[in-house]
């Protein structure tokens, strides 16, 4: 089994606890002065990537195959289906087991994240997803269930209702108040507005980010070769509409009918914050979509990030400038769907193996362990087939165009209509069984994936289309012909998630 034994936490510093929640004026400027360094090292260094690749032959030699981790937020829920505020005492139960460095702590008390390994994209890779998030889940669902409680994977859980969101049920860490607090400041002192207009409107104000934890993602982070860098980012962009559409599981939030998918507003509004200066509610966002396709380097969506967004967390480092433990935490606090990461290896011969890694933030949680597996083989198989096409898809559709697609896909999913390459326009499900399926399928053969993983995952996502039945589908299926008792719609959804049956399978 190819599989790399170390985690995902090698390079998200905003992972990682910090000390102060409270910073001085000088904190932000030697922060800065802290972070320019760091930039100035990783430009070099990108500068000399791109020699090695200019100076070979053939530039696939001197990069790495690709591999992908993944990272899995779920929710606890008490005997009622309301969110169990049990994260601090579960992680001391959990303290002795051996997956307990895979388990950390979310932004509220009735959440947490899972983490994956890091697996080589070849052979059995989809197999050893699967088995790895299997085993996760299961140790964590008995220790669950010694609290009384049970985890739920899903975008945004129905039961959820606007109390639980206080900061009494804030995970008891110094960086989730200390990002509070300085989002607040960020904002002079203004509320968080939500206002989401969907099959209904949902209008509410709040005065923390507590919000946030309303929407749980499963996210893929995906280690891509360095001379394709810049075509993986723009193909990933490229695909977020379908993607979102195709794995839509967050309908519903305090109760109202919304988005397909309506963790995305969700999280764009619950850390509405921008740039500097006049743009601090403008339209650069810290959670967004981007601004634009990847021209001529990553680098260049790390020097928008110092740029244009103030530092929000100055935590002060004693590491070396290669560490890149400022530049990192300050990416950590900057949200692109597709987010960009530096990340390094200790290798025992070769010193640091630092590489490239796409943070692909679409896909909700949920609905179950075979359901995320068979979306992450989707999106592996088409993003390395569009990266790697003669024809640079980037070219065939504006960026702003392809924002437009992925905001229509989190409204409407896969009932809805999208514009695609070359100027065409097509129904969602066409999209995907006609041109995205067979793309994904000759991505996944181009990395020497195990054939029959290949039909086994992608058929699930071929029935997922043609039945047109994901997570979002089946919730308001429920509701339609059951009403609107979220804590019935909650329990209903864990009996389905917990027959282990792909969510196109479900019956209402």
């Amino acid at each position: 089994m190819k599989h790399i034994n170390n985690l995902l936490d090698i390079s998200i510093i905003m992972g990682q606890e910090i000390t102060h929640r409270h910073f001085k004026k000088n904190d932000f400027s030697c922060f800065r002065d802290k972070m320019d360094a760091e930039l100035q090292w990783l430009s070099h260094w990108f500068e000399q990537e791109t020699q090695k690749i200019s100076q070979q032959n053939h530039y696939h030699k001197c990069d790495t195959h690709p591999s992908i981790g993944f990272e899995l937020e779920t929710c606890f829920i008490d005997q009622n289906a309301e969110p169990a505020c049990i994260n601090n005492e579960f992680l001391q139960r959990l303290k002795h087991s051996s997956i307990f460095p895979q388990v950390t702590t979310e932004l509220a008390q009735f959440n947490i994240e899972l983490n994956s390994s890091v697996f080589v994209l070849s052979g059995s890779v989809l197999h050893n997803m699967e088995q790895e998030l299997t085993r996760l889940w299961s140790e964590c669902e008995t220790v669950a269930n010694e609290l009384g409680c049970c985890q739920i994977m899903v975008g945004s859980l129905p039961s959820l209702q606007e109390q639980h969101l206080q900061l009494a049920n804030m995970s008891h860490l110094t960086r989730y108040k200390a990002l509070n607090e300085q989002v607040l400041r960020s904002r002079k002192g203004r509320a968080i507005e939500l206002d989401i207009q969907g099959s209904e409107t949902l209008k509410s104000v709040h005065q923390d980010v507590m919000l946030e934890s309303a929407a749980t993602s499963f996210q893929l982070h995906l280690q891509m070769p360095f001379s394709q860098s810049v075509r993986y980012y723009n193909a990933a962009i490229l695909l977020s509409a379908p993607i979102v559409a195709l794995t839509a599981n967050s309908p519903f939030l305090f109760a109202k009918d919304l988005w397909c998918e309506t963790r995305i507003p969700v999280f764009e509004q619950a850390v509405s914050v921008g740039g500097f200066d006049g743009a601090m509610f403008g339209p650069v966002k810290r959670v967004s979509f981007g601004s634009g396709y990847a021209k001529q380097s990553l680098l260049e969506c790390f020097q928008e990030n110092n740029e244009h967004f103030p530092v929000l967390l100055p935590e002060i480092f004693n590491t070396a400038v290669e560490d890149l433990a400022h530049l990192s935490l300050h990416n950590g606090t900057i949200w692109r769907w597709n987010r960009p990461l530096i990340a390094y290896r200790e290798d025992p011969e070769r010193g640091r193996d630092y590489h490239v890694r796409l943070e692909h933030r679409v896909m909700p949680s949920g609905p179950t362990i075979i359901d995320s597996v068979a979306n992450a083989a989707f999106f592996i198989g088409a993003v390395t087939a569009l990266a790697n096409q003669y024809e640079i898809a980037e070219l065939q559709l504006p960026f702003v165009q392809a924002k437009e697609n992925f905001y229509r896909a989190a409204k409407q999913g896969l009932h809805g209509k999208t514009s695609w390459l070359s100027g065409r326009h097509l129904p969602m499900k066409a999209l995907l069984m006609d041109y995205l399926l067979p793309m994904a399928k000759d991505g996944l053969n181009q990395l020497g994936i195990a054939r029959q993983d290949i039909a086994y995952y992608l058929g699930i996502i071929e029935q997922r289309i043609s039945s047109g039945q994901n997570g979002a589908v089946w919730q308001r299926r429920y509701v339609e012909n059951y009403g609107k008792d979220m804590q019935a719609l909650t329990r209903a959804y864990l009996q389905m998630q917990q027959s282990g049956r792909a969510v196109h399978e479900w019956e209402v």
